[in-house]
């Protein structure tokens, strides 16, 4: 009876083996589609994990977090939910507000143009805005790349134009729903008549110079900002759904909205009245679209690796300065520690972790933080655990630091051959 009852059940052992054995694999691959190097810690999906499990909950908004090996994934997921009204959850397919990660794209787009011949490094700012101040004479495509062209500062420009005239007597303002536009923003530097510093004597981060590359973009290439890197970038790459978003113009798929955490309670933070300038900050994209730009990045898809080498040399002075130094430093009431060494090449900084070269970004705006960072090879590859790694931590809030955690994925990447930070 006992064996007519085994025999009998036994159909029903081996459908309940194969679901556990394929729910098994359908959870690992919630982390990674490729298996762990050797050389790496055999539980590092886990140690991932367990940074950012405790961040974001099923009903508030969160991040998306990707880990990349030479191309291969580790780990990819997502936390919490991309808008609080409807609570989807966030995915790869997620689309985030890149900010100031924006740039690297923005840089492209200007590689690509010199690339056609259509445009040069060298090339002033008065040769294609021909109305542009004298003091734009001696700026050119490479400081406004590099951020030691001199422009001033749009959102201090934007503050002053705020302030009562004769002309305007309740001052020009600016809002949410009133956005500043491009070229707006090249209206007031139009309007005045010096530059902080003369070009490549000073480095200062400059938002103002990006704002003004998009428009190089669209001057040269003859198209908008948006339709240039969707033909030439996005399509190219297959990287579907990023876009430079504009208001009106396009949509955005599978959209997170930002969130700023008031207290004990969430508020959608999504713009601001600088939310629609291009250049600098106004790309939205997902973890599987820049694992795309990442794999284009890592094989020269877009650009030979010569051409590639502007984009990755950092600026230095011309002269050695007081501190015996050449390179820039930041400067006094930025985001950065004063006096800290500032690497930057075109649309990337690339100062080294822990002695481990690397070219990265940030981004911070109303609602979101990003960070992008990809760990570039040297000489020492061979040894290197984090040479070929590139990590991508995306926020639709903005209480996370991205950065920090970024660095706290790395370092779990190193232990424990490389403990000892430097």
């Amino acid at each position: 009876m006992i064996a007519h009852m085994a025999k009998a059940l036994l159909p029903l052992f081996i459908i309940l083996f194969a679901f556990l054995s394929i729910a098994r694999i359908a959870a690992s691959r919630q982390y990674s589609n490729s298996p762990v190097s050797s050389s790496l810690p055999q539980n590092l999906p886990d140690k991932i994990d367990a940074l950012f499990a405790p961040l974001a909950g099923s009903r508030s908004p969160g991040l998306a977090v990707l880990v990349l090996k030479d191309g291969k994934k580790l780990f990819e997921r997502g936390y919490g939910v991309r808008d609080l009204r409807s609570a989807p959850k966030i995915d790869a397919h997620t689309n985030f507000r890149l900010a100031s990660c924006s740039k690297q794209f923005t840089a492209m787009a200007i590689m690509l143009l010199v690339h056609d011949g259509k445009l040069r490094y060298d090339q002033a700012l008065t040769d294609i805005f021909t109305d542009f101040p004298a003091y734009g004479k001696s700026i050119t495509i490479r400081n406004l790349l590099n951020h030691t062209g001199g422009l001033q500062d749009y959102e201090t420009l934007m503050d002053q134009a705020a302030a009562p005239t004769a002309a305007h007597p309740s001052g020009q303002k600016w809002t949410e729903e009133n956005q500043i536009q491009d070229a707006e923003v090249l209206a007031l530097l139009e309007q005045t008549d010096h530059r902080m510093f003369a070009p490549a004597t000073q480095w200062y981060y400059s938002n103002s110079g990006y704002v003004v590359l998009g428009l190089v973009i669209a001057k040269v290439s003859g198209q908008p900002f948006r339709e240039f890197l969707r033909q030439r970038v996005f399509a190219p790459l297959k990287m579907e759904h990023t876009l430079a978003y504009e208001r009106g113009k396009n949509e955005i798929p599978n959209r997170a909205y930002g969130h700023a955490n008031e207290g004990n309670s969430w508020k959608q933070t999504d713009q601001s009245s600088t939310s629609a300038t291009l250049g600098d900050g106004g790309i939205y994209s997902s973890l599987e679209d820049l694992t795309k730009w990442d794999e284009a990045l890592r094989a020269n898809k877009l650009l030979s690796k010569e051409e590639m080498q502007p984009a990755l040399t950092p600026f230095t002075f011309a002269h050695v300065l007081p501190n015996g130094d050449m390179r820039p430093r930041w400067p006094a009431n930025s985001d950065r520690p004063e006096g800290s060494t500032a690497l930057y090449g075109f649309g990337w900084f690339l100062d080294p972790y822990r002695n481990h070269p690397r070219m990265w970004h940030y981004g911070e705006t109303t609602g979101f933080h990003s960070y992008i960072v990809r760990f570039i090879a040297n000489k020492d590859a061979a040894s290197d655990l984090l040479a070929g790694v590139t990590i991508i931590v995306l926020c639709n809030r903005t209480d996370i630091t991205p950065e920090t955690l970024a660095q706290k994925i790395a370092d779990v990447m190193l232990s424990p051959t490389d403990s000892n930070p430097s």
